[in-house]
């Protein structure tokens, strides 16, 4: 059994998006429910959230938008950029509540108090781009932390495998131009599925040529194509670029019950998914793994999903 950090805060509840809206409190309420009940979370390190300092956050966001986003927020406005970005009162000292959770969870890993971590986090982060707000996303929480990791564990490669149906566009831009990070997105491509971004001729830019790596998956596949795609561009990729830290943006949305997407991943191909990622891991940076929630909006399948990643993450599968 692996020590797995665990980070969850009831605050980050008071993000509050209205009733008809997908990215709601109810996810990481039966996220909890399911956790406690199993008799999971009693295997777990808990790590405390506390808020980020600005200066880690502005290694990615303009402070020109995090005044905007804050001010936004004080005045009482419904939504950010887009109407899709619902927001309330609370959202903004949320979303730097979960960041600086998310660097607790990156320190407990180097500094050997955990093998790995789960972040229970919202908002999510990786649609959001360096100036706005998209896709539900405020502050790009995996990109913040990997610039964390760079800046304050003078971790010189970090790998980023994002799993989420949606391409992480927000993630991809901050990177595209940087050789010491490796971005990998698997997500569906074409189709309704946001953002439309994320394509296979997607590859860096400049220095960061040959460090961003898309696999887009048609709509209707599932378990074979992720198999596939996994096995035959994903590990190459990675080994040859041999990371000292994975992040992950974990997203369960891909799941043939969730209506977000087209794309027909079974649970056992999420199972899957867990497997192969925590290995390489274990293969390539010593375990040195923090798993952050991006997307997964069905209800009912949404804790199952999350709570085998955990498992796999902690040794208990």
């Amino acid at each position: 059994m692996r020590r797995t950090g665990f980070l969850y805060d009831p605050r980050f509840l008071l993000h509050e998006t209205g009733e008809d809206h997908p990215e709601c409190p109810d996810r990481l309420r039966v996220i909890i429910a399911a956790m406690e009940q199993s008799g999971l979370m009693e295997q777990l390190v808990p790590i405390k959230a506390e808020k980020a300092k600005q200066r880690w956050i502005e290694a990615v966001h303009h402070i020109r938008y995090m005044l905007r986003f804050e001010e936004t927020c004080a005045f009482g406005m419904p939504s950010l950029d887009h109407d899709e970005n619902r927001i309330c009162y609370d959202t903004y000292d949320v979303a730097i509540l979960a960041v600086g959770g998310i660097l607790k969870a990156v320190d407990a890993v180097m500094a050997g108090e955990v093998d790995n971590a789960f972040c229970a986090v919202r908002p999510p982060g990786h649609h959001a781009e360096s100036d706005r707000a998209m896709g539900f996303c405020y502050l790009n929480n995996v990109a913040i932390a990997a610039r964390y990791l760079q800046e304050n564990w003078k971790i010189q490669r970090i790998g980023i495998i994002d799993f989420d149906v949606h391409h992480g566009n927000g993630t991809q831009h901050i990177f595209e131009q940087d050789p010491t990070v490796f971005y990998y997105s698997i997500h569906e491509h074409p189709s309704f599925a946001y953002p439309g971004t994320g394509r296979d001729f997607d590859i860096g830019i400049g220095e960061g040529e040959g460090f961003t790596k898309n696999s887009p998956v048609l709509p209707g596949r599932g378990d074979e194509e992720y198999r596939k795609r996994l096995t035959e561009e994903l590990l190459p990729a990675m080994s040859a670029f041999q990371p000292q830290f994975l992040l992950l943006s974990a997203g369960f949305d891909a799941h043939r019950q969730d209506l977000m997407s087209g794309v027909n991943l079974s649970t056992e191909g999420y199972d899957y998914v867990s497997r192969l990622l925590i290995d390489l891991g274990a293969q390539l940076c010593g375990g040195r793994l923090v798993s952050i929630l991006e997307g997964g909006y069905q209800l009912d399948i949404l804790p199952l999903l999350v709570t085998n990643h955990i498992k796999y993450l902690a040794g208990l599968r």
